[in-house]
C-alpha cells in the first residue's frame, strides 16, 4: 500500500524556509493551460484522501488560502469542520467520480454560512484544467453560432449567383397594368424555376394515388376538359342497377 504524499511538494519555499510564492491573481484566466504529473500519479493512488495534495502541486493552487493552513497543522486541508471557522479563501472538492473526475471549487468564505463561489477546476483523468467561466462559454458559443450563420449565408450568396445566371439585357418583358407598370426580369425568374426544380429532385417522389372504388368507371381523356355542367347533361342513369338486379346489395361487416 502507497505511503501519503508528504504535506508539501520538494522544492517548496514554505518548506525550505524561503518566502512564499505570490498567489495568483483571483479571476486569472488560466484555461489555457493544463497540469499533470505523471511520477505523482505513478507513485499514488488519486482517490478524494490525496487528490488535494496533487492538486496542490499545480500552479492553480493559491499558496495563501485556508486548506494550507490546515495542511501546516497536520489537519486534513478538506475538513469542513475547521474550514467553516475560518475566513478568506478556500478550496472544496465538490463532485467526485473516483478516480477519473474530480471537480474543486475556488470560493471565498465570510461567514460560517456565507461563501462566494470564484473559480472552479477539474481533475480528468490525472491532468487539471481550469473551468472557464460560465459568462465566456456563452460568448464562445453565441460566436462560434454567428460565425455559422454568417458562412451559411456566405455560401447560399455564393451559389445562387452560379445558378442560372444569364447576362442577356433584352430579356425583360414589360406588362402594363391598370394600376401601375411592372417590370418582370427574366433572369430572377429562370433562377427561382432552377431553385425549384433542383429542390424538386432532391425530394422523395410522390407515393401513387389511391386505387378507384370498386364498380368506378374512370371518364375517358376527352370527357375531362369538358366542363362540369356539360359532364352532368351528358351522364345518363344506367338502363340498369346490376348490383340491385342480382338480388339484394350486400353490407359489408364491420370488424
Amino acid at each position: 500500500m502507497a505511503t501519503p504524499p508528504p504535506m508539501g511538494p520538494l522544492g517548496n519555499p514554505m518548506f525550505d524556509g524561503g518566502p512564499p510564492p505570490p498567489p495568483p491573481t483571483p479571476g486569472t484566466d488560466m484555461t489555457g493551460i493544463c497540469f499533470r504529473d505523471q511520477l505523482w500519479l505513478n507513485t499514488y493512488p488519486l482517490d478524494r484522501n490525496l487528490v488535494f495534495d496533487y492538486f496542490a502541486l499545480s500552479p492553480f493552487y493559491d499558496w495563501s488560502c485556508n486548506n494550507e493552513q490546515l495542511r501546516m497543522r497536520s489537519v486534513h486541508p478538506l475538513d469542513i469542520s475547521q474550514l467553516s471557522k475560518m475566513t478568506g479563501i478556500e478550496y472544496m472538492l465538490s463532485e467526485v467520480l473516483e478516480p477519473h473526475l474530480f471537480v474543486i471549487r475556488k470560493q471565498k468564505r465570510d461567514s460560517p454560512e456565507k461563501v462566494t463561489p470564484m473559480l472552479a477546476y477539474y481533475i480528468l483523468d490525472g491532468s487539471i484544467y481550469q473551468a472557464p467561466q460560465l459568462c465566456n462559454v456563452f460568448a464562445a458559443r453565441i460566436g462560434r453560432a454567428l460565425h455559422y450563420i454568417q458562412k451559411a449565408f456566405t455560401t447560399a450568396a455564393s451559389k445562387l449567383e452560379k445558378i442560372g445566371y444569364v447576362d442577356s439585357e433584352n430579356e425583360t418583358v414589360v406588362t402594363e397594368s391598370k394600376v401601375a407598370k411592372e417590370t418582370i426580369d427574366l433572369k430572377e425568374v429562370r433562377r427561382v424555376d432552377q431553385i425549384l426544380a433542383s429542390l424538386q429532385r432532391k425530394l422523395p417522389p410522390a407515393p401513387p394515388p389511391p386505387p378507384f372504388p370498386e364498380g368506378y368507371v374512370p371518364p375517358a381523356a376527352g370527357e375531362t376538359d369538358k366542363g362540369p355542367e356539360a359532364q352532368g347533361a351528358e351522364l345518363q342513369p344506367p338502363s340498369g342497377d346490376p348490383i340491385v338486379d342480382q338480388g339484394p346489395a350486400k353490407r359489408m361487416k364491420l370488424m
